[in-house]
């Protein structure tokens, strides 16, 4: 594969060329916009077993982290304040670093079956406070800690780019064994990864069984 250049004449630099390009800003999409987590937006947020969390380091090197929990397992704190609990991961930590140099954060709350979504942007801190923490428990095992998110501002999001992927259509759906395995890509990125199917397989179920034993 040749790497790609971009023609410098093709690089939009500025917000006014930007906006050259597009109709004006629809008056719902600006006043949709709120600054606290209204009876809607705590009803989605109740119904939502999966979020997106967008972070920067202090330089701006950019992460996005999904994370997953029975439905509603972001705690509505009050109408300014979210915590999210953090389960058992990689151990990389970039979302929880992140948040320690640059605390802006941007959520994407996603309920399976409903196309629009909730966007809300705002501040994290790291909490191991017990009251925060309290009924974040799973099959016997709580967070060690979770994720405060002082809300700056919410709305809710249109469907187009669910409808466009077809995300939740089963005609759409792909075949998880038309690419490798999990731990074979990675390990196909790193160390190698055996040749021997049977090892290969052994590997495989080994990763299976640690998620049963570490999802929470």
């Amino acid at each position: 594969m040749t790497s790609f250049e971009i023609k410098p004449e093709s690089v939009i630099a500025d917000e006014q060329s930007l906006r050259k390009l597009f109709s004006e800003t629809h008056e719902l999409a600006v006043q949709k916009q709120q600054g606290a987590l209204d009876a809607h937006a705590q009803a989605f947020i109740r119904r939502s077993p999966f979020i997106c969390i967008g972070t920067q380091n202090l330089v701006g090197q950019a992460d996005v982290s999904p994370r997953g929990d029975p439905v509603g397992f972001v705690k509505i704190l009050d109408k300014h304040t979210l915590a999210i609990p953090d389960r058992p991961g990689n151990n990389r930590l970039d979302s929880l670093v992140n948040i320690l140099e640059n605390p802006r954060v941007g959520l994407l709350f996603i309920i399976p079956g409903f196309d629009d979504t909730l966007r809300v942007n705002g501040h994290g801190s790291l909490v191991t406070d017990p009251d925060v923490l309290e009924g974040m428990t799973v099959n016997g095992r709580s967070p060690k800690l979770a994720i405060v998110v002082k809300v700056d501002e919410v709305f809710l999001h249109c469907a187009k780019a669910f409808r466009r992927a077809q995300l939740w259509n089963p005609e759409h759906f792909q075949n998880r064994s038309d690419m490798p395995s999990l731990i074979k890509m990675i390990l196909d990125q790193s160390s190698g990864a055996p040749s021997d199917a049977t090892a290969q397989r052994k590997l495989d179920d080994d990763l299976e069984d640690d998620y049963k034993r570490t999802l929470y």
